[in-house]
C-alpha cells in the first residue's frame, strides 16, 4: 500500500506536503533567445498567462512553490551577480504583488559541463524534498527542457513540460521519458486547469463474441488521432470527431466485417460514448452544452447536453445505401448507440444534397458542439446544473 502520511508512536498522521517544482527561465518569464542569460532589465518578459494561472494556483491549491533554475556561472565573471539581481527581484516583486512567493528559491551555478549533481536534473540541492515529509509522486516539476522532465523523473515526482504539445511529444518519446510526464503544453491556462481538475481522460477495453475494442482519449489533447475500425470511410468519420473537437482519439477495432459492419459501428459508438463520459468525470466547471456547421450544399445542425439522460431526435435522411463501405441506416444506429452510452441528448438535423457532405457535416458539427460543451472553465469550477448532479 502506498503511503500518504507520516506516522509516529502516539501521533496522529502527518499529511504529506506537496510541491511545484517551477523551473525559471522559459517558463515563468520568457528566456533570451541568444545568450540564454537574462541579465539586464530590457530583457525581461513574461510569459503569457503566467501571473494570472500561478496566482490562481498559489490561492486555491495545496502546492508549494519551489523555484528550481540552473544558471550557468552565477557570480562569475561571465555572469555577474549585480546583472542578475535587477531582473531576478523585478520577478519575484511582481508576482509577489499578485499574492505569489516562492517556499524556497533553489539556483544552481554551474556550468553544464561540470556534471554537477547539484544541477538539473540533478537532485543534489532537493534534499529536503527527498527525505519523506513530501508526497513526490503527487508532486510536478514544470519546466521547458528535458531536463526538467528528468529531474522529475529523478524525483519520483511527474512533469509538465512547457512546450508546444506536438514538438514536446515528439522530445519525449525520443528521449524516453513518456512515462514521466503529465502533462505537455505551452498555455499556462492550461496548467492550472489540469492542476485543479485533473486529467481529463479515459481508456475503454470492450471485447464481444462480435468486437474488440481498444479506446484512448484525451478531452485536453491535440486533435491527434490514430484510428483503424477495418472501414475507412468510418475511420475518416471518426477522425472528423477528434480533429474538430480537439480531442486525441486513439481507436482500435476488430469487428466480424465478414457478417457485415453493424457490430464494429454499433460497439464502436458504445465504447466511445463510454470513454467520453469517463473522461467527463463529474463534469464540474464544464459549458455542458455544444450548439451548426455549414459544408458547401449542406447545413448540419448538432446540439447536444451532457446532462445525463440519454436522447436522440434525428432529422435527417440520405438516398444511398452506402457511403464507402458504411450503410447509410446505420449512421442513425451510431448516433443513438453514442448518445445511450455518453448519456447525453444530442439533437441532428442535416438539409443538402450531397450524401458525402451531410453525413461528414453532422460528423464534424458533434465535433465542434462537443468542444463547446466539454470546455471547462478553471476559474469558476461548479457544476452546471440546479440539481446537484448531472
Amino acid at each position: 500500500m502506498e503511503n500518504n502520511a507520516n506516522i509516529s508512536d502516539g501521533e496522529a498522521p502527518k499529511p504529506l506536503r506537496r510541491a511545484l517544482f517551477i523551473d525559471r527561465d522559459g517558463t515563468l518569464v520568457v528566456e533570451p533567445p541568444v545568450d540564454y542569460q537574462l541579465d539586464s532589465l530590457e530583457k525581461f518578459k513574461f510569459i503569457p498567462g503566467v501571473i494570472r494561472n500561478l496566482a490562481f494556483i498559489a490561492e486555491n491549491l495545496d502546492f508549494e512553490l519551489v523555484m528550481v533554475t540552473n544558471q550557468d556561472g552565477l557570480g562569475t565573471q561571465s555572469f555577474p551577480t549585480e546583472d542578475f539581481e535587477p531582473p531576478h527581484r523585478l520577478l519575484l516583486d511582481t508576482l509577489s504583488g499578485e499574492g505569489i512567493t516562492f517556499d524556497d528559491i533553489i539556483i544552481d551555478t554551474t556550468f553544464e559541463h561540470e556534471h554537477k549533481p547539484t544541477r538539473k536534473p540533478g537532485t543534489a540541492l532537493l534534499g529536503k524534498y527527498t527525505s519523506g515529509d513530501y508526497d513526490l509522486a503527487g508532486s510536478f516539476v514544470i519546466g521547458d527542457r528535458l531536463t526538467d522532465v528528468m529531474l522529475a523523473r529523478n524525483l519520483g515526482a511527474k512533469a509538465i513540460f512547457f512546450c508546444n504539445n506536438e514538438t514536446g511529444s515528439k522530445a519525449v518519446a525520443e528521449a524516453g521519458l513518456t512515462g514521466s510526464v503529465a502533462l505537455i503544453t505551452d498555455d499556462w491556462a492550461r496548467i492550472s486547469d489540469f492542476l485543479r481538475g485533473g486529467s481529463r481522460t479515459a481508456r475503454v477495453v470492450r471485447n464481444t463474441n462480435e468486437t474488440k475494442i481498444t479506446i484512448g482519449i484525451d478531452l485536453d489533447g491535440s486533435g491527434s488521432c490514430r484510428i483503424s475500425t477495418g472501414l475507412g470511410f468510418f475511420d475518416h468519420m471518426l477522425e472528423q470527431i477528434g480533429r474538430h473537437s480537439g480531442i486525441d482519439l486513439d481507436i482500435t477495432v476488430c469487428g466480424d466485417l465478414h457478417v457485415d459492419e453493424h457490430h464494429t459501428i454499433e460497439d464502436t459508438a458504445i465504447a466511445l460514448g463510454d470513454a467520453i463520459r469517463i473522461a467527463l468525470g463529474d463534469k464540474r466547471g464544464i459549458e455542458r452544452y455544444g450548439f451548426m456547421l455549414p459544408m458547401d450544399d449542406c447545413l448540419c445542425t448538432v446540439a447536444l447536453d451532457f446532462g445525463g439522460r440519454p436522447w436522440l431526435v434525428w432529422n435527417a435522411e440520405f438516398h444511398r445505401e452506402r457511403i464507402g463501405e458504411m450503410p447509410t441506416e446505420m449512421f442513425l444506429h451510431f448516433f443513438k448507440s453514442l448518445s445511450d452510452s455518453a448519456r447525453m441528448n444530442l439533437y441532428i438535423e442535416a438539409q443538402g444534397t450531397n450524401e458525402h457532405h451531410k453525413i461528414e457535416g453532422i460528423f464534424k458539427a458533434l465535433a465542434r458542439a462537443i468542444k463547446a460543451a466539454i470546455r471547462r472553465d478553471v476559474f469558476s469550477y461548479r457544476l452546471p446544473s440546479t440539481k446537484g448532479t448531472l
